[in-house]
């Protein structure tokens, strides 16, 4: 299996504005319910996922972000997998430890535990670069986004050449 580009998956699952809550679950019930999903998927069944996986462990990682995901996989194709990032209307409280209340969400729903995992620490070095982390304090468009990411990958890909 080839690993997706974090540029085809954020193409996939796109970025949306001012999601509305109070709350994790409120801001995650917004998001999941405005986002186009694939048809072995309901939003019911996403929204479940991701809280049971939350109710775990809180999936803020610092600095304003949040990487909610479900535990599992929950999509049959790997041409299905997204990542879909939420601009929050408002701060919200998500436990995170450096106690930045979320402004930003990133989704993040695969195939297979091993996609899984590989997107997710794909994303979580994404979160750590600076070029990244200043988009999404601005808001930036999905195209913004899709650039820099392709311009980070790329980066990556030339480091990790021998």
């Amino acid at each position: 299996m080839n690993d997706m580009p974090l540029v085809d998956l954020i193409q996939r699952g796109g970025a949306l504005r001012d999601i509305a809550g109070n709350t994790p679950k409120e801001v995650l019930d917004c998001f999941i319910q405005n986002i186009h999903l694939p048809a072995s998927l309901t939003a019911d069944v996403l929204l479940e996922a991701v809280l049971e996986r939350e109710s775990l462990m809180a999936t803020s990682i610092g600095g304003g972000i949040a990487i909610p995901h479900p535990r599992n996989p929950l999509l049959l194709e790997e041409n299905e997998q997204f990542i879909a990032i939420a601009f929050l209307k408002r701060t919200v409280e998500w436990q995170a430890l450096d106690g930045v209340p979320v402004q930003n969400v990133i989704l993040l729903v695969s195939s297979s535990a091993r996609a899984h995992l590989h997107s997710l620490s794909r994303v979580h070095f994404l979160c750590q670069e600076e070029a990244f982390r200043s988009l999404l304090a601005e808001k930036a468009s999905k195209e913004e986004i899709i650039k820099a990411v392709g311009v980070i990958e790329k980066e990556w890909r030339e480091k990790a050449a021998p």
